[in-house]
């Protein structure tokens, strides 16, 4: 809950330094009144040379810095800006997004037949008075094992694609999940009950 502070949030410029559906639905749940600009950021960042929670901190704070600069000529300059960026690993390697079924199929094949758990990892930077607050939650999620056949036929939905690990726990995926642990949101895309904390927090200090 944003109360008491929704008030005074919403009278505020709030940003959200994204294009993802589903942070823009998860963030809509708070009743926050925001925009979306998306970020133009290149994520290239080298995973050999980041820890997990530093390549998902600094891919963030890119995004959000991306989008500042984009509205610093805007007559009416943002309030607040969030940015996020999430990534799924396993067995100490990093999955993004695949942009091909191949790579759906082979994240999807690794993370279900090794028998360990895979690590969501979310970071979320905010901007606030010349600010930048930021914190990293980690979620882990548990898989039955799935069959080549099974792992092909959800690539064919189309779901894998454009998300972190290749699955979208919020759908089909939540057919072979068999439990986490942690913020739930937090592997669609946004911790919101830390999120909400970190606001509250900030805007009465």
């Amino acid at each position: 809950m944003l109360e008491p502070v929704l008030s005074q949030l919403n009278s505020m410029r709030v940003v959200l330094a994204s294009s993802s559906k589903q942070r823009i639905s998860l963030l809509k749940s708070t009743n926050l009144k925001f925009e979306t600009v998306p970020p133009d950021f290149e994520e290239n960042l080298d995973p050999k040379e980041h820890t997990f929670s530093d390549f998902v901190e600094k891919t963030a704070i890119g995004k959000l810095m991306d989008v500042y600069c984009k509205l610093q000529n805007d007559q009416r300059k943002p309030d607040i800006i969030i940015g996020s960026d999430t990534m799924v690993t396993y067995n100490g390697k990093m999955y993004g997004k695949p942009t091909t079924k191949e790579e759906a199929f082979q994240c999807i094949k690794d993370l279900t037949q090794g028998g360990l758990p895979n690590s969501v990892y979310t970071a979320v930077v905010i901007w606030y008075k010349n600010k930048i607050y930021k914190f990293t939650e980690v979620t882990t999620v548990y898989m039955v094992p799935l069959t080549d056949e099974e792992v092909t036929a959800y690539v064919e939905t189309g779901e894998p694609m454009g998300k972190a690990g290749g699955y979208g726990i919020q759908g089909i995926a939540s057919t072979f999940v068999t439990r986490i642990e942690g913020d739930f949101n937090n592997v669609i895309g946004l911790p919101l009950c830390r999120l909400v904390l970190t606001l509250k927090k900030i805007v009465t200090e």
